[in-house]
């Protein structure tokens, strides 16, 4: 029997709805939790007792891939950045925490004004996605978020959150129930300890120094448990995940990167900070199970960078580089050659002035033959693209370098070697190495496959997996994949 044209367009149509219906049946609540300085290895390390609810039940019943790889330098707010937009670096400009612009000789802090892309932020507000990001530095929250639709709540010097737009009516009766007084010398102690169990570290309170003991208390488990305990009463008492629209929180847990700072990556305090994070992340899965339902929230958990363990005591004066001592090095180079001289040297990038040569490129290569000749540096990558090797690296360094604000050259220190800061301890980040570069992702919901994938995945594939799930776009420069394996559907 024939069917006429309005009756075939009709029948298509209603398949149609249906398709869509289906695909757009999705949670109402989209969760990401951005652990700053977050190794792969950390949930392997022997005698780690996770619990079976918090980073076990992520890896048993969600998409976990311990090989995410941040294929750029790992600073802080470039992994924000990279997770934010989806690209790398050379896409979204924010090449490091703070950078050297010529145009102002001075150093110039990465903020959101500076971002050159588009965030998964910025992206979900076109669908009326409301967007809330909790962070302990407001500069990393608005970065993050790249726009003036997403709500930013971040930590002050007193302990309490803040935020720049309309604040919530309950944020007051909640800030009054924080009072950083109570934590002056206040004892870390082992998980579960009782009182009079020896302290790992006390919260030294000076009143003439009160900016120490704000970073040693947000590099505490008493730091990071107010950050997510916020984070567990902003969605409860705005009912995020209970309306009509869809709601994206992103939860910047920065205690490990300032904890990283000043012990590395592999001492007892951070084998601490991870059981409480593994408790924290159990705690907001059975929050998220109750309110809004097991089937009507996702949460995203990934690494923003790694970091090396610390120089032992011996061999710290060799392994902990004077940045000053590089630049003095190529500086007398290219003045002994008449090549120009070294501008600004500000880790890992080398700004020279070339005034007076119609091509800088071989000035470039000068330098970064010179730099290589300090024991402490291991490669390099020019302007033009010239680079000590052509293996993957070149291509770790292709993605960290912007053409204007990573200068002429960027070079990378021997592995475990750290930018010396002159405090005796502590590590810096923004290497390419593995132990910088590779971090966990686990992807948890209605949406995803239980599966453990070993093949290497990237952080740029972060935001448009996340803008698909959510039905928007992918932000405008991202270069990453979604990925479509640990879907259900």
């Amino acid at each position: 029997m024939g069917i006429c044209r309005r009756e075939f367009v009709a029948c298509t149509l209603a398949g149609l709805a249906g398709s869509l219906q289906a695909l757009t049946a999705r949670p109402k609540l989209f969760v990401l939790v951005i652990l700053d300085q977050f190794r792969s290895d950390y949930l392997d390390a022997p005698g780690m007792p996770l619990s079976t609810g918090g980073f076990r039940r992520l890896m048993e019943k969600g998409a976990y891939y311990p090989d995410c790889r941040h294929l750029a330098s790992t600073f802080p707010a470039t992994t924000i950045a990279t997770l934010a937009t989806g690209a790398w670096p050379a896409q979204h400009g924010i090449v490091s925490d703070f950078w050297y612009d010529r145009s102002v000789r001075k150093a110039v802090p990465a903020t959101d004004e500076a971002l050159q892309a588009t965030t998964l932020a910025a992206q979900l507000a076109l669908t009326r996605t409301r967007v809330s990001v909790v962070a302990m530095n407001e500069a990393h929250g608005t970065l993050f978020a790249g726009s003036p639709e997403a709500r930013v709540f971040s930590m002050d010097d007193s302990g309490q959150f803040t935020t720049l737009s309309d604040a919530p009516e309950w944020l007051t009766a909640s800030n009054a129930t924080r009072n950083l007084a109570g934590y002056h010398d206040e004892k870390w102690r082992v998980m579960g300890a009782k009182n009079e169990a020896p302290a790992l570290r006390t919260l030294t309170f000076s009143a003439e120094k009160p900016a120490e003991f704000l970073t040693l208390y947000k590099s505490s488990p008493f730091g990071l448990n107010a950050q997510f305990d916020f984070a567990a009463e902003l969605i409860a008492k705005d009912k995020l995940g209970q309306g009509s629209t869809i709601d994206f929180v992103c939860i910047l847990a920065e205690s490990t990167g300032l904890l990283g700072y000043d012990t590395g990556a592999q001492p007892v305090l951070m084998h601490q900070l991870m059981l409480h994070i593994d408790k924290q992340i159990e705690n907001l899965l059975n929050q998220l199970t109750k309110v809004p339902g097991e089937k009507n929230f996702t949460i995203a958990v990934v690494g923003g960078h790694g970091a090396p363990p610390e120089p032992a005591p011996e061999v710290r004066d060799r392994m902990a580089v004077s940045g000053e001592s590089v630049a003095q090095a190529v500086d007398r180079h290219l003045n002994s050659t008449g090549m120009g001289r070294v501008e600004k040297y500000l880790y890992p990038f080398l700004y020279l002035d070339s005034s007076g040569f119609r091509d800088p490129e071989p000035v470039r290569q000068e330098a970064a033959r010179a730099a290589m000749e300090h024991a402490a540096v291991a490669g390099y990558f020019t302007a033009g693209g010239h680079c000590s090797t052509y293996s993957d690296w070149q291509h770790r360094f292709r993605n960290s370098f912007h053409p204007v604000r990573s200068g002429d050259v960027i070079l990378s220190y021997q592995p475990e070697y750290v930018e010396d800061y002159a405090q005796g301890r502590g590590i810096s980040y923004g290497s390419l190495y593995d132990y910088d570069v590779r971090v966990p992702l686990f992807l948890f919901g209605p949406q995803f496959r239980s599966v453990v994938s070993e093949s290497p995945v990237f952080s740029v594939d972060v935001a448009p997996t996340l803008a698909r799930l959510m039905g928007a776009a992918a932000p405008s420069s991202s270069t990453g994949r979604v990925l479509g394996e640990a879907l259900i559907e």
